[in-house]
């Protein structure tokens, strides 16, 4: 329904509305998903199928932006929804198909709707305040100080919404298990890397690097189809081993390496070593992923799994996009720095108008120093995901899907 409607939107206000709409849609798919899949397979066993989500990720994350991109060039920006439908059709068939399978337990449930409002207000005004900071607003100015505001007004607001609704929609003691809360910790601070690398090595290679765009989609292959190898040897080594702690520390250290290293060296750095961190970023990153998933559902009762599931893919979210915002705010922030002109010709003085003043060499030099502070605030940040996987308590995967392991 969200992407037919995006299809047909006549308007910017009632796309964004539509967009909203196919991104609530498609969240609670990754979470029912991960959770079908913890409720028959055992945890010891999961750590595979895990390395198959993985494989259709980053499959989608390279051929979505490439065939977006041909149908919006040859034939229409609608297209990019259109294609959505027969694909959700197929999708809801053969799920449906299967799915029957599994047989009904049946029970009634209430959905905290004022809850679910109050955490979606409160990040919405969080990510503004980040996006809008230092950049359409001064950090201290009124609308980014009110937003921070709001933003922590509406979440202690959500949090006593938790304790007295029915049916809580992140239950406060789902989220006290020390395994859960580290957890998410770990993979908000672990998406908020990959996110903002997807995002940002594209602008890098072309402002800093001076390849074309089509040479940036090419080179970002490696750092997004990287995590599919990163995915499957964590799989592997749950599955025989039954831990989930060592192959992703050391992943992430991997990982911190090769964003410091392409912070330190910047340009000088040959283009194949910069193609070999970026690989070996995202098979560290990769390694993470499933791990951090799967200790969640470890841990938890069955009951628990479609919420803790949940949890662990909201705080995953989050952390790609407050990525995004901060590390952002960081580039232009350097940027401002050095003296680059943001906003040629009446430009809005964001990334995008650097890229039609990117043969400019004084652009070049200053966009260097932009993206060395980049790839050098992502090398801290997945520090301390070590420091947060180091923390993480490991407890043995079990054998069946059945109870969790005590408290």
């Amino acid at each position: 329904m969200g992407s037919l409607l995006c299809a047909l939107a006549p308007s910017m206000l009632l796309l964004i509305a539509a967009r909203a709409l196919q991104g609530a849609g498609g969240g609670g798919l990754i979470s029912l998903a991960n959770t079908v899949v913890a409720d028959v397979i055992s945890p010891r066993d999961r750590g595979r199928y895990q390395g198959y989500f993985a494989s259709v990720f980053a499959t989608a994350s390279i051929a979505g932006p490439v065939l977006g991109g041909f149908l919006t060039q040859h034939l229409s920006w609608t297209m990019i929804f259109w294609i959505n439908l027969p694909l959700s059709a197929a999708a809801a068939l053969i799920v449906d198909r299967t799915l029957r399978r599994l047989g009904r337990r049946g029970a009634r449930h209430s959905i905290d709707y004022v809850g679910s409002l109050l955490m979606v207000a409160a990040t919405v005004a969080f990510l503004l305040a980040l996006t809008w900071g230092g950049h359409r607003y001064a950090w201290a100015s009124l609308p980014i100080l009110g937003l921070f505001a709001g933003a922590l007004a509406l979440a202690l607001l959500f949090v006593w919404r938790q304790t007295v609704a029915r049916e809580p929609v992140l239950p406060l003691a789902v989220l006290a298990q020390p395994i859960v809360r580290m957890a998410a910790l770990v993979g908000l601070l672990v998406l908020l890397v990959y996110t903002s690398a997807s995002i940002y090595v594209p602008l890098y290679l072309q402002l800093s690097r001076g390849f074309s765009a089509d040479q940036a989609g090419l080179l970002l292959i490696p750092l997004m189809a990287s995590v599919v190898g990163g995915a499957l040897i964590t799989g592997q080594y749950m599955r025989f081993r039954g831990g989930y702690k060592r192959v992703p520390i050391a992943g992430a250290l991997a990982a911190s390496a090769a964003l410091l290293t392409l912070g330190a060296a910047g340009n000088a750095l040959p283009t194949g070593a910069m193609v070999l961190c970026l690989l070996v970023t995202g098979a560290g990153l990769g390694t993470t992923m499933p791990a951090l998933l799967v200790a969640t559902q470890n841990a938890v009762a069955p009951g628990d799994l479609g919420v803790a599931t949940a949890i662990h893919t909201f705080f995953r979210s989050l952390g790609g996009a407050i990525g995004v915002a901060v590390l952002g705010a960081l580039i232009l922030g350097v940027l401002a720095a050095r003296g680059a002109a943001l906003a040629p010709a009446g430009g809005t003085g964001d990334l995008a108008d650097l890229l039609r003043s990117g043969s400019d060499l004084a652009v070049r030099a200053a966009a260097g120093d932009a993206f060395a502070a980049f790839f050098e605030a992502a090398a801290g940040v997945t520090l301390l995901a070590v420091v947060g996987l180091l923390l993480l308590k490991e407890i043995p995967l079990r054998l069946t899907p059945g109870a969790a392991h005590p408290k």
